[in-house]
């Protein structure tokens, strides 16, 4: 039986760790899980029933019973709730702040690790988000945090919203941003940390081919 090998990818938001991870999963030819998608979709659902996203006791009246599903066409990850494709709609600028704040929810993050466990313990796969390496899979074969400055970061993301034609505003986002990585770093449980023994790649000024190389560096 082929050995299972898993990967995890840790850092800020922004930081290009999705970005490197799908890269890697092709390359490798080993499965993507964008857990960040996950709390997404979680965010989605609690905007949808008009629940704050920081009231831990209205998310408990639907987190155990979410109806949330990740699928795999034509290689590419698709998430769906209450079986309908979010994709597109979870990565609107209103969920990803949303998702920052339900993301600091243990309720929430112990029910989204859970199921992140479950796919991982059965094939190969490339993890990235805030807490992989420290919490989700602390066993993982391969551990690395990818990090930026957040001048950087909020450039590669105004960039990209306004490819998708959405009106932003720079300084709002780059304070967006910041308020994100406060919110990782100083939640309760399972923060946004470096694990002990994460390889720390700063990719504010390297190619992505670059990063790619350097992380394939480790695991050959």
């Amino acid at each position: 039986m082929e050995k299972l090998i898993t990967i995890a990818l840790d850092g800020p938001s922004g930081s290009g760790k999705s970005t490197i991870a799908k890269k890697l999963s092709n390359t490798l030819n080993i499965l993507y899980l964008d857990t960040g998608a996950m709390y997404r979709a979680t965010a989605l659902k609690a905007l949808k029933l008009g629940i704050d996203t920081f009231d831990e006791t209205g998310v408990n009246t639907f987190i155990n019973n979410i109806d949330l599903d990740i699928k795999y066409i034509d290689g590419a990850q698709h998430t769906y709730l209450d079986g309908e494709d979010v994709s597109d709609k979870i990565r609107e600028p209103q969920v990803s702040m949303a998702a920052s704040n339900i993301s600091s929810l243990k309720p929430v993050r112990l029910k989204m690790v859970d199921m992140q466990r479950k796919i991982a313990s059965g094939t190969s796969c490339v993890l990235d988000g805030r807490d992989i390496g420290s919490y989700v899979l602390p066993n993982a074969e391969y551990k690395f945090y990818i990090t930026a400055s957040v001048d950087v970061r909020a450039d590669r993301r105004f960039k990209e919203l306004k490819l998708k034609g959405h009106n932003v505003d720079f300084n709002a986002l780059k304070e967006e941003i910041e308020q994100r990585d406060y919110n990782d770093k100083n939640r309760d449980f399972a923060p946004l940390k470096k694990a002990d023994d994460a390889v720390e790649i700063d990719t504010s000024y390297m190619t992505i081919e670059q990063v790619i190389n350097k992380v394939l560096s480790y695991i050959k």
